[in-house]
């Protein structure tokens, strides 16, 4: 039977669930809505629905290479407890082989390829359900290099963060202890031409302040400010870093006698972004209590 577009949506709007999962529990059901809901309920459609409302902050991230591309993204669960899981771990590592083949490059690409013949956002759903959290991915992305470039790569604590580093040379090892500081410092920038004049501005402003309120002559405050801004830069940067492997030099002068140098990094931690609801235990358990 044909189901108008209207019903769907009411559906939709009742149950929280997808609008093709409306569609075929309305067309089951002979487009009754009350009946509908319940096909989604018996068959846990609406429950694991309900569950993408949550939040999903835990999980682990994951990064895979194939020739000149690369791909990093993130999976998420609500506890940590899940990110452990055999289910959840086997279908990371479904992942990790699909996406070396495929290489999307963006979450909506991500989710609509399909492994073992099902679409990757359904499978997911029907994990959601399976397991009794929600389930998500999120931050897909692609990473290109040239021939004349090499990838690092490095996974901190079986991929609570992961690093990719795109250097010129082709030193594959100096490249990955290089991801290994960015994963340890989580530099905010290659060097100091990719600040923003911005923030350069907003923390000279910042600093001056805090010198003329330490009370220093304004004749050498112009001279502090900017030698803290040097400092300021040099924390932020990636190449000014003292190298984490040994910290008396820095991590250019690591490179430079093995002739290379970084184009980019990307660092995923997980969670980062996500706001983590707050829970009250005492008033959660009051509430039982009074309930």
């Amino acid at each position: 039977m044909d189901v108008s577009a209207k019903l769907v949506k009411e559906l939709r709007e009742r149950s929280g669930v997808g609008m093709m999962d409306c569609k075929t529990a309305l067309i089951e059901t002979g487009g009754d809505i009350e009946a509908a809901l319940l096909w989604l309920r018996e068959r846990g459609i609406a429950k694991a629905a309900k569950k993408q409302t949550r939040v999903a902050a835990e999980g682990l991230c994951s990064v895979v290479e194939a020739g000149n591309q690369a791909v990093l993204f993130e999976l998420n669960s609500e506890t940590d407890f899940v990110s452990k899981n055999e289910t959840f771990l086997k279908f990371l590592d479904s992942l990790n082989q699909l996406f070396a083949k495929e290489l999307p490059s963006s979450d909506e690409e991500a989710l609509g390829l399909s492994l073992n013949g099902q679409k990757i956002s359904d499978i997911i759903a029907e994990l959601t359900f399976t397991i009794g959290e929600k389930i998500s991915l999120r931050r897909v992305t692609k990473i290109s290099k040239s021939s004349d470039q090499v990838f690092g790569s490095y996974v901190h604590g079986g991929g609570r963060i992961v690093t990719l580093v795109v250097a010129n040379g082709s030193n594959v090892d100096a490249a990955k202890d290089v991801a290994m500081h960015v994963a340890a410092i989580n530099p905010q920038f290659v060097d100091q031409s990719q600040v923003p004049q911005s923030e350069i501005d907003k923390e000279k402003s910042i600093l001056k302040q805090e010198a003329l309120n330490e009370g220093k002559p304004e004749a050498i405050v112009e001279k502090m400010v900017m030698g803290r801004i040097n400092k300021f830069l040099k924390d932020i940067c990636l190449v000014n870093q003292p190298f984490v492997k040994n910290p008396d030099q820095s991590v250019e002068q690591y490179l430079k006698p093995l002739g290379m140098s970084v184009a980019s990094f990307t660092r995923l931690e997980v969670g980062e972004g996500i706001e983590k609801e707050e829970s009250d235990f005492a008033a959660e358990v009051a509430a039982q209590i009074k309930g």
